[in-house]
């Protein structure tokens, strides 16, 4: 079991609520802050943000209190070496498939010998070089959270061995991309089942499972209850669209 909490995520008295940031502006980040969100997730596998962009909006989350974690587009440790050197308390990883996909991307969120990140002590991560080298370290190997995506009936028959990684620190169930990888859907009783099994593989191991759950914060809530342990609700673009769409319909509605 590890002790990391990405900053106290993990260590608050409440189910962590976070959502996903895909608008290339700082001010959604603000929003979801000032709105009650407990954490972010900067989406850099599904939405056309660059690294630059993912670093305002990790300062800005962190600066109002928030988490701030970011979607990684790919495994290499060169992606992950730089964001979190921009700042990110944690990164979730898409299609992490087998223990040896979450061993690689596990060292390469650590600084040797646990893993082979590079040091930066000059960088955001380290306060650009104002931050003792020592507490650095420490953040990258103690603090930061490295969360593999489970999207394959592989993946979730792997997450006992992901979990056992000292690495590792939690799981996350992309429940679309597991349950279209089966031909199913997402409420469908044989997908349920494999996110049942990658909830207890979590807590067998001490650790953390999440999931996603769009604009239903009821269906968030039964999983909850069910043993989940953090959840994402919808996202910044979605819930402008929603809103937007909804002002629009009631007024013609209201003018029909």
């Amino acid at each position: 079991m590890t002790g990391r909490t990405g900053g106290g995520l993990f260590t608050r008295p409440h189910t962590p609520v976070g959502t996903w940031l895909k608008i290339a502006s700082t001010e959604p980040a603000e929003i979801m802050a000032f709105a009650g969100f407990d954490f972010v997730v900067v989406d850099l596998e599904h939405a056309p943000l660059d690294l630059v962009t993912a670093y305002r909006l990790l300062n800005t989350a962190a600066a109002l209190g928030m988490t701030p974690l970011v979607r990684v587009p790919d495994k290499t440790p060169s992606t992950i070496q730089k964001i979190l050197d921009a700042g990110a308390m944690g990164i979730l990883v898409p299609h992490v498939d087998t223990v040896e996909e979450a061993a690689a991307v596990g060292r390469a969120c650590r600084f040797p010998p646990h893993g082979g990140r590079g040091a930066g002590g000059t960088s955001r991560a380290g306060a650009w070089g104002l931050r003792p080298n020592a507490e650095y370290l420490a953040t990258g190997n103690d603090d930061v959270l490295c969360i593999p995506q489970l999207e394959s009936v592989e993946a979730i028959k792997a997450a006992p061995e992901m979990l056992a990684l000292d690495t590792v620190d939690a799981v996350f169930v992309g429940a679309a991309d597991l349950s279209m990888s089966m031909g199913s859907t997402p409420a469908s009783p044989d997908v349920l089942d494999l996110i049942a099994s990658a909830i207890s593989a979590a807590h067998d191991a001490g650790k953390k499972c999440g999931l996603a759950f769009g604009g239903v914060p009821e269906k968030a809530a039964r999983a909850v209850r069910d043993g989940c342990d953090f959840v994402l609700l919808g996202n910044d673009t979605t819930m402008l669209a929603e809103a937007a769409r909804g002002l629009v319909t009631a007024f013609r509605d209201a003018t029909a």
